[in-house]
């Protein structure tokens, strides 16, 4: 897994911001963010809401504990009427391997699957591809 600097580095750069926009957006100076992307501070855990919260990530993502970017917003996002994103990936996990290992095959499928519909649709758009 990224460490947190190397995350918090990433995320920043991926939204073009610089250093000096996190600072205000956290309430420091560009030298100080610049301190926590180095590792040479520790970021404050009010900051690490507040960028947790910016970026749509959860906490632990950000300190580089897991590689789930999902913040609570995500989390609690319905995926359908009887599951919220972590009520799904809590009963996942409560399976066995072989179960787990099962939704990981079906995942796949259905990645397959949509795919295979899109390309259908864009050769049905475009005509057939050589």
């Amino acid at each position: 897994m990224k460490s947190c600097m190397d995350i918090l580095r990433g995320l920043r750069e991926d939204r073009d911001l610089k250093q000096s926009d996190i600072a205000d957006l956290i309430g420091t100076t560009q030298q100080q963010y610049s301190k926590y992307e180095t590792g040479e501070s520790e970021l404050p855990l009010r900051a690490l809401a507040v960028l947790a919260d910016h970026y749509g990530v959860s906490a632990d993502y950000l300190m580089g504990r897991t590689d789930c970017r999902e913040g609570v917003a995500g989390l609690n996002k319905k995926v359908s009427d009887e599951y919220t994103g972590g009520a799904l990936v809590s009963d996942v996990l409560s399976l066995s391997a072989v179960g787990r290992d099962a939704v990981i095959d079906y995942i796949s499928l259905q990645k397959l699957r949509l795919c295979y519909l899109k390309k259908k649709e864009m050769e049905r758009k475009d005509g057939p591809r050589p």
